[in-house]
């Protein structure tokens, strides 16, 4: 039947994976059901049944109930971050920082001599752990462990990996973030998507989630990614109080923002939860091609991360971190950070108002690099008539986890009061011929 074998549950197992990655059972064909497997390879019903678990467990197969278990398609890598270099459009969609004011990384490690270090040293330097400190210490737990990862993505990554297994599920905004989603999707996990308002992360949505068996949280505290939500200090209070009857639960705050965030920052973790981690990346405010990411947790997430962040395995590089701590260090690079928050937060405010003169209301207070404007039904109709007329935007289904994410992304990094006027013009006549 089909060419499964097998005696046992993991020979069974093993025999539809591979015939799956022989081509030999395709994604959407019906495997036998349980009854008719175990008659056919004469074994108990409960072995084909285990089989059959962890074939969906491992994201191989899905189950329809009654309708049966089939195999699954296996998803692409998604939509990612950025636009293609040498488009004709003008970029208001990439999600990219303004190039002009990212600090020069290159001066500030001259003033630094590169030291070359060695096998066995420690994975993170002394003054740039002294530094992570003075930057983390009361937005989370005291007695906190430092780390680096090589981004933000890459620490949600590796903590997930620490914990949980294929087939967990775990709970994150809805809409969330392309690179979350991406992450999730090729570990073989499963997203259950929490609803976001404009005070970020909704408690009882997030309530729901964990009671479906949620093993791990991902909250974004401020500038939300696309819609440019913060936590309010009264929701980060609810989420705490959800979060406490869950102690088990993997916690996750992405600040991706930080520095760059004219949002308050309110804390989620509670002083006494078990695992968690507060993840600080320097993408936004340093460049994204500088792959590091501080990631504060408890002792014992900080001992796992450790254990795949070792001396001759897969630290970060000490240059990378010299080069960090050169800028976070410097007066000059300080003084560059708070003119781009606040360059970020005047271009939101010029685009927002524009847009408010054509009648177009954006998701409001906004913090991050972009603008959400909700939509009642499908961007793309919308995303390709602004493309015919030179612009580029970000469709909001990219974001979506389960509900419908309508809308647009538009990213205000590079705008000024010439282009926030023409591209309101435009979109208002888009919005107007539908």
């Amino acid at each position: 039947m089909m060419g499964v074998v097998g005696k046992t549950a993991a020979e069974i197992f093993d025999s539809v994976r591979t015939l799956t990655q022989t081509g030999a059972l395709a994604p959407g064909q019906e495997l036998p059901t349980v009854r008719d497997l175990a008659a056919t390879l004469d074994v108990n019903r409960n072995t084909v049944s285990m089989a059959y678990k962890r074939l969906v467990t491992a994201g191989i197969a899905i189950t329809r109930g009654r309708l049966g278990t089939v195999i699954r398609k296996q998803s692409g890598p998604g939509e990612q971050e950025g636009s293609l270099p040498g488009s004709p459009l003008a970029d208001l969609g990439g999600g990219n920082p303004n190039p002009s004011w990212l600090p020069d990384v290159g001066a500030a490690l001259a003033r630094k001599p590169y030291r070359p270090r060695l096998y066995g040293e420690p994975t993170v330097d002394p003054e740039l752990d002294a530094l992570a400190r003075r930057w983390l210490t009361g937005d989370c737990p005291e007695q906190f462990k430092v780390n680096l990862t090589h981004g933000a993505v890459d620490a949600i990554e590796r903590l997930l990996a620490a914990y949980l297994v294929a087939g967990d599920k775990v709970a994150v905004e809805d809409p969330c973030f392309i690179g979350s989603v991406n992450t999730l999707r090729t570990a073989g996990l499963h997203a259950v998507g929490v609803a976001v308002d404009t005070q970020g992360m909704q408690a009882e949505a997030l309530e729901h989630a964990l009671a479906q068996g949620a093993q791990a949280v991902i909250v974004t505290p401020r500038a939300h990614n696309p819609t440019g939500c913060s936590l309010s200090a009264i929701r980060a209070r609810k989420l705490r109080a959800v979060l406490a009857r869950y102690p088990h639960v993997l916690l996750i705050v992405d600040d991706h923002f930080s520095l760059l965030a004219v949002s308050e920052y309110h804390d989620v973790i509670r002083p006494e939860a078990r695992r968690w981690a507060l993840i600080r990346s320097v993408s936004k405010m340093l460049g994204p091609d500088l792959r590091l990411a501080f990631v504060a947790s408890d002792e014992q997430t900080a001992q796992r991360l450790r254990l795949r962040l070792a001396p001759g395995t897969n630290w970060v590089s000490h240059l990378l971190q010299d080069a960090v701590g050169a800028c976070l260090s410097s007066s000059e690079v300080a003084k560059q950070i708070a003119q781009a928050r606040e360059g970020y937060a005047q271009r939101r405010e010029l685009l927002a108002t524009a847009l408010a003169a054509q009648g177009i209301a954006v998701t409001s207070p906004a913090d991050g690099l972009s603008l959400w404007l909700p939509l009642p039904e499908s961007s793309q109709p919308i995303v390709l008539a602004l493309a015919r007329h030179g612009w580029l935007v970000r469709g909001g289904e990219a974001f979506a986890v389960q509900a419908q994410a309508h809308g647009l992304r538009i990213t205000v990094s590079t705008i000024n009061e010439a282009s926030a006027q023409a591209f309101a013009s435009v979109l208002g006549y888009v919005l107007g011929q539908r």
